[in-house]
């Protein structure tokens, strides 16, 4: 099926994750490590390399998934933003106000003062259900204390009910061995929540999105949330991983040592997987990588164009690619 003849007989709705890679306002935060964020940290991180951010990550955003629908992502969940007041100004942002997307956030007491949040156009979604899912980690397993919380939001897309949580699982710093129990523990919060929710809606439609800092095949994702590689096993309490065909066949959302890893997923609950269904159903899977979001030089030639080589402004978009699913609804 062409994306034109997808947008004839159906109606196209766009769900996507980004991580924004360290959006900072230019503001010293008290009780916050985000001093490197500011005009006298070592980064010389001013009111001009903000808004020049800003206007990277808006044209990405105002790109992604145009191909197949006009309005771009109805849903897109966010990591590695500050606080509500940058959300707030790349939503204004004239690459992307028209589409009036709106947020939901809440500041979590990650370390590093980064956040998750979710935009939304209201032309297709209306919240009416958010909270902040705490993420106690193991001892041992990092070493700050505090992570980022999970956001999980219930509302309609185009009156139906659907469930989603927004994440940005702990890092790999301190090394995957180590750090792994972390994901675990992020990963068994969404398990959990998950199957209270199947408790009162068996047939809820849930999409859980964000940096993992895991691969599909890793046990956070492949065990902890049950993320099944086909559509074929996928039962009634696990997800289907639409990522891991990609994954297997070497494509990846960021790279590190020269390796690609695919952490930046989203996974849909059995029920979007019925094609004869009158709602949405999941069609494709997309990872989104224009020319001008690749590296072009240096030791990063060919990854994702970051942000910062060290404390150097490389003037790129974010050190991951992008990622949405196309979900289709017959008229």
């Amino acid at each position: 099926m062409t994306a034109a003849q997808a947008q004839r007989p159906f109606k196209v709705a766009v769900a996507g994750f980004y991580n924004l890679e360290n959006l900072f306002d230019t503001l010293d935060t008290e009780g916050v490590s985000d001093s490197e964020f500011t005009p006298a940290g070592p980064k010389k991180y001013n009111t001009a390399i903000y808004q020049d951010k800003l206007t990277r990550l808006a044209t990405v955003i105002s790109e992604m998934g145009t191909e197949i629908s006009p309005d771009g992502p109805a849903l897109l969940g966010v990591s590695e933003i500050e606080n509500r007041s940058v959300l707030e100004d790349l939503a204004r942002h004239p690459l992307i106000a028209k589409r009036q997307y709106q947020i939901v956030h809440y500041d979590s007491k990650d370390a590093r003062g980064v956040d998750v949040a979710l935009f939304y156009n209201p032309k297709y979604f209306t919240p009416d259900t958010s909270a902040a899912l705490f993420v106690e980690l193991p001892g041992g397993s990092k070493d700050a204390y505090f992570t980022r919380d999970v956001l999980y939001v219930r509302g309609k897309l185009d009156g139906e009910p659907i469930h989603l949580y927004v994440n940005h699982w702990p890092s790999r710093s301190g090394g995957e061995k180590r750090s792994a129990p972390a994901r675990v523990a992020a990963a068994t919060v969404c398990a959990t929540h998950m199957r209270l929710v199947r408790k009162t809606d068996p047939q809820a439609k849930i999409l859980l999105m964000g940096d993992l800092n895991d691969d599909p095949i890793n046990e956070s994702v492949a065990e902890v949330i049950s993320g099944r590689y086909t559509m074929e096993e996928t039962g009634k309490n696990d997800l289907y991983n639409p990522w891991y065909d990609l994954y297997k066949k070497g494509f990846g959302t960021l790279a590190y040592q020269d390796a690609w890893g695919l952490f930046d997923q989203i996974l849909l609950s059995k029920p979007w997987l019925d094609k004869a269904q009158s709602g949405y159903f999941f069609y494709k899977p997309q990872i989104f990588r224009k020319e001008y979001m690749v590296e072009n030089m240096g030791r990063y030639k060919g990854y994702p164009m970051r942000t910062w080589d060290g404390d150097m402004y490389r003037a790129g978009y974010s050190d991951h690619f992008p990622t949405y699913l196309v979900l289709l609804k017959r008229l």
